[in-house]
C-alpha cells in the first residue's frame, strides 16, 4: 500500500480514502492479513485519524474489513450466503446443515416466540443452541425453540448435556412431517449474550432470521439465527446474482 496523498480530491475526503484503500485490499493484501495502525496509515494517506477511521468504518460496514478485538483490524473473508427462500425446506440439522450444535437446555420462550409456537406463557420448551462456523470464525448464532410436547421421546431428556443432548432434539423433531416453514428478516442490534459468540460488541449491527416450521397444521419449532452483518449476505432461491449485501 503505497503513500498517496489526498489533498485535491473533490469528493469528501473519507470516501475517496474508502476507495483507494479498497482497491489496495484487492491487490496487496490477502484475507485475515492486519492492516499497519491508524498512525502509520494516517501517515501515509496524509489524513488526519478522524477521517481514516471513517474510511475504515464504511469499509467495515461493507464487509470489507473485520475488527478484531486483541488483533487490530484485518481484511475480511469473502460474504456467507445465508438462503432466506422457503424453496428448499428441511428440518434444522439435515443434509448439509452448516450449523454446529452447542447445547440445549429447558426453558420459556420469550413472549413473541411463545405467540408464534401457540403455546401457553410459561411452557417449557427445549432451547437449541447452535453457531455457523465460517472462515474459523462464528458468523451466526441461533436459539431454535422447540415445545416439549412435540419431541416427547426419551432420547431428547435421556442425553448427556452439551451437544449431544441438542442432536438428540433436532433427532425428535426430524421424526416430524414438515408442511412448510416461512421466514422474516430484520435488522437489529446483537444482545450482549449473541455479541459474545459472536465475538462483536453488543449493540453491532446484525441480521435476524425468524424461520418457523410447520407440521401437522401448526408451529412445531421456531428458530431465532443472529447473523454479524458485517460477514453476511442474503440470498434468494439460493442464486448468487440475487444477492443482497447487509
Amino acid at each position: 500500500m503505497g503513500t498517496t496523498q489526498l489533498g485535491s480530491v473533490q469528493e469528501p475526503k473519507y470516501q475517496h480514502l474508502k476507495t483507494v484503500i479498497g482497491e489496495a485490499l484487492d491487490s496487496d493484501f490477502a484475507v485475515g492479513e492486519i492492516l499497519p495502525n491508524e498512525r502509520e496509515l494516517a501517515a501515509r494517506f496524509g489524513v488526519a485519524r478522524a477521517t481514516l477511521r471513517q474510511a475504515l468504518e464504511q469499509l467495515e460496514l461493507e464487509g470489507r474489513l473485520q475488527r478484531r478485538r486483541g488483533v487490530g483490524t484485518t481484511v475480511a473473508p469473502p460474504r456467507v450466503g445465508v438462503d432466506v427462500s422457503t424453496t428448499q425446506q428441511a428440518w434444522p440439522g439435515v443434509g448439509d446443515d452448516a450449523w454446529e450444535a452447542q447445547d440445549s437446555v429447558l426453558g420459556t420462550a420469550p413472549a413473541a416466540v411463545a405467540r408464534l409456537l401457540d403455546t401457553p406463557a410459561g411452557e417449557e420448551v427445549h432451547l437449541v443452541r447452535r453457531l455457523r462456523i465460517g472462515e474459523g470464525q462464528a458468523v451466526a448464532a441461533e436459539l431454535l425453540y422447540v415445545p416439549a410436547s412435540a419431541v416427547a421421546g426419551p432420547a431428547a431428556d435421556d442425553a448427556p448435556a452439551g451437544p449431544a443432548r441438542a442432536r438428540a432434539v433436532l433427532r425428535e423433531l426430524q421424526h416430524l412431517a414438515l408442511d412448510g416453514q416461512d421466514r422474516s428478516v430484520e435488522l437489529g442490534s446483537a444482545r450482549a449474550e449473541d455479541a459474545k459468540e459472536l465475538d462483536r460488541l453488543p449493540g453491532s449491527p446484525v441480521l435476524v432470521v425468524t424461520t418457523r416450521y410447520l407440521s401437522g397444521g401448526r408451529t412445531a419449532a421456531v428458530s431465532v439465527a443472529t447473523y454479524r452483518a458485517d460477514t453476511c449476505r442474503l440470498t434468494f432461491g439460493g442464486s448468487a446474482d440475487l444477492a443482497m449485501a447487509s
